[in-house]
């Protein structure tokens, strides 16, 4: 899968293409990361033994801003993995308009068998190995997969120590403490939810008749769920690595929560009942939202899906080939690129906070976000009416009609 997926998305790139207004040499340069950085991480463990990790950073495109990606700890961690995610926020921040271009980190570890202590180590000398590419105007890393606001304030710690001063702008995802913005907990989620506000308004949905459906509840699902359940929505069903629970009328999600929290687990919760996970994706629900990892809905379960809404807060959940069966469902897509764009986008408004140390209250957070989210939603939307495409091809047109303006203002002209 991992050596697939990189070829899957520059497949999004020539879909859009043929709607685009980009002259071909700005699909070229597109096709190929800027930089790909390779890089040893000896790390001394708890017992004086030294193990060595292997890092990436890809940088795919900076012509429209600074390179902007998460940095994930995972023991599949694969390079042509990293090259696609890293193509993915090229094409998330132009979709919705802010000045970054795309990045992408991660190192082959299974953070779970490391201490505390040993992860330290590890991110530390990571961010010393990417330090001499990386930067508050070159590339800004975030957390991903199994990082978080901690592990992100040991790597701007880091840097700052090699720079000889406060650098808080190279990192975002940060600790408020530490210079994170308040409203970047929930952002991805909160994107979500207001793209789907945006869509019931089109709808006349009535929040109560709506089930969905969260596949994955780690952060983006549980504040997902929090918010879509605040707001009057069913949760009928959720699941993690352990499994599955469904239950028809709906949970109390801060229960739910509260459970997972405690045993780390959803399928220790008592209320609902134990379903196959795969099977979480095929439920008669109104609307599913794969919030985990790439690659879960593809040619050989999208025909069973039933919900006609799919709402994409993972990266990548869907394969090109099972793209076109729920299109052929009349299932609309909203696209990873699109529906969890929420996140980068709070990290912009960090990385701006960071950058004029003048830091803003959530009630701004939060409705620059809605600003931002609703009008590029209508934006995709209108195109994919207007043009008769999915909307996983109008964002990525979008999208791609954004870096055009950029690249061929620099010198790629389709008339040379």
């Amino acid at each position: 899968m991992a050596e697939q997926i990189y070829q899957q998305a520059l497949l999004r790139l020539e879909q859009a293409a043929e709607y685009s207004k980009a002259a071909p040499e700005t699909v070229e340069r597109l096709k190929r990361p800027k930089r790909i950085l390779e890089v040893s991480v000896p790390v001394r463990m708890d017992d004086g033994s030294e193990r060595v990790f292997t890092g990436f950073r890809v940088q795919h495109d900076n012509t429209r801003g600074p390179a902007k990606g998460g940095i994930r700890y995972h023991h599949t961690v694969h390079l042509d993995e990293v090259k696609a995610l890293a193509f993915w926020m090229s094409f998330k921040c132009a979709c919705v308009g802010i000045p970054f271009g795309g990045g992408k980190g991660g190192v082959i570890v299974d953070p779970r068998k490391l201490s505390m202590l040993e992860i330290e180590r590890l991110s530390r000398r990571y961010i010393r190995e990417i330090a001499p590419i990386i930067g508050p105007d070159t590339d800004v890393p975030a957390p991903d997969v199994y990082t978080n606001a901690r592990i992100m304030a040991w790597m701007m710690d880091e840097y700052s120590a090699l720079a000889g001063q406060p650098t808080p702008a190279v990192i975002t995802g940060k600790p408020v403490s530490r210079g994170g913005s308040i409203g970047r907990d929930d952002a991805t989620a909160r994107g979500g939810f207001y793209i789907i506000g945006e869509l019931a308004d089109r709808r006349g949905w009535k929040a109560s008749e709506v089930r969905i459906a969260i596949q994955g509840f780690g952060n983006a699902g549980q504040q997902f769920a929090k918010l879509a359940s605040g707001a009057g929505y069913r949760i009928v069903a959720v699941s993690d690595s352990s499994g599955a629970i469904h239950c028809e009328k709906g949970f109390d999600v801060d229960a739910l929560i509260k459970s997972k929290d405690k045993s780390g687990k959803v399928t220790d919760h008592s209320e609902g009942d134990k379903i196959d996970a795969d099977k979480l994706l095929e439920l008669d629900v109104e609307i599913l939202v794969p919030a985990a990892l790439e690659g879960v809905i593809t040619k050989d379960n999208a025909s069973n899906i039933k919900a006609k809404t799919v709402l994409e807060l993972a990266n990548g959940p869907t394969t090109p080939e099972a793209d076109e069966i729920l299109a052929d469902a009349d299932t609309l897509v909203i696209p990873d690129i699109l529906a969890n764009a929420g996140g980068v986008t709070v990290s912009y408004f960090e990385w701006t906070q960071n950058k004029s140390s003048y830091y803003w209250n959530k009630e701004r957070v939060h409705d620059e976000l809605k600003t931002i989210m609703t009008r590029e939603f209508s934006a995709v939307h209108d195109l994919k009416e207007d043009r008769g495409i999915t909307m996983r091809t109008a964002a990525y047109t979008h999208a791609l009609d954004r870096l055009a303006d950029a690249h061929e203002a620099t010198g790629t002209r389709s008339d040379f």
